[in-house]
């Protein structure tokens, strides 16, 4: 059967918000019988946007990560529900908002934050995937609809055909705090969000001018191996990315230029990551 999942993609999101504006749009002042009650206007955000910055001015990385339910296959919060969470059979999570009433530690049953305590209605409530639009004939949820960046998609497939898919573009999960609970919102490029990253900018000094260094090999090691190799773009700058985010090792740099080595820079394990200018 096919079932559905959020594709996210993190580097191509900007953080406009339009995804949240219009899930509150769809569900504030709305009750949809047999899905949700009405959203409070402030308060809650079934579409949470988390930002993180990596790297100081003017070397600089900013990336946000749009959190909505991850409408796991094995989800913590149809446990603790004991009847009041049920996962369809098209993969869609919904708390029954009748038999959920006044179950207030449904809130803490989820480890990823994406149930919201409604204190007006004493309900839980949460993302629904737009399950009454998907029910009606529309082929997405509103928050997909409203991406200007295409940062939001959904895929519509058996579990066999969506296996091939995060197996040939590399998608990943959030991590929980608990057991694995097999979400259904899978992330592209989650590194800009999760792992650590080196920046830097080579210069030079040429009859007095200060010039960017282009083309430069710029060489990241630990005492034990060469980790990563890439060339400066025509500003001089140069980013290595992917790096485990709890550093435990020293890191060297070495800057060939000109068929020689021109610098090397020992990154200890409390320095900074953002290096500035590395002039040779």
């Amino acid at each position: 059967m096919k079932k559905y999942s959020f594709i996210i993609d993190v580097a191509k999101c900007e953080n406009c918000n339009n995804c949240f504006l219009s899930c509150k749009d769809e569900h504030c002042g709305n009750d949809w019988p047999g899905y949700s009650k009405s959203q409070p206007l402030h308060g809650q955000r079934w579409m949470n946007i988390e930002t993180r910055e990596r790297g100081a001015f003017p070397q600089i990385d900013v990336a946000y990560l749009a959190k909505p339910c991850q409408h796991c296959d094995d989800a913590p919060c149809i446990r603790a529900g004991q009847g009041a969470v049920v996962k369809r059979p098209d993969g869609i999570v919904l708390i029954d908002q009748e038999l959920a009433k006044g179950r207030q530690n449904l809130v803490a049953a989820c480890p990823y934050g994406a149930i919201w305590w409604n204190e007006e209605l004493q309900v839980p409530q949460k993302c629904t995937f737009c399950a009454h639009l998907l029910d009606d004939g529309w082929r997405q949820p509103r928050c997909v609809q409203a991406c200007p960046t295409g940062a939001l998609s959904v895929l519509h497939m058996t579990d066999e055909e969506l296996a091939e898919v995060v197996r040939t573009e590399g998608l990943e999960t959030i991590d929980s705090e608990g057991p694995a609970t097999k979400q259904r919102c899978y992330y592209k490029n989650l590194h800009r969000f999760t792992s650590a990253a080196i920046f830097g900018s080579i210069a030079t000094t040429i009859n007095g001018v200060t010039e960017c260094v282009a083309g430069a090999t710029v060489r990241l090691q630990d005492p034990n191996r060469m980790i990563a190799e890439q060339e400066t773009d025509d500003f001089g700058d140069f980013k290595f990315d992917r790096l485990p985010p709890g550093r435990s090792e020293v890191y060297e740099l070495e800057v060939v230029f000109q068929k020689r080595v021109a610098a090397k820079v020992q990154i200890l394990k409390d320095a900074p990551l953002a290096l500035g200018t590395i002039w040779i």
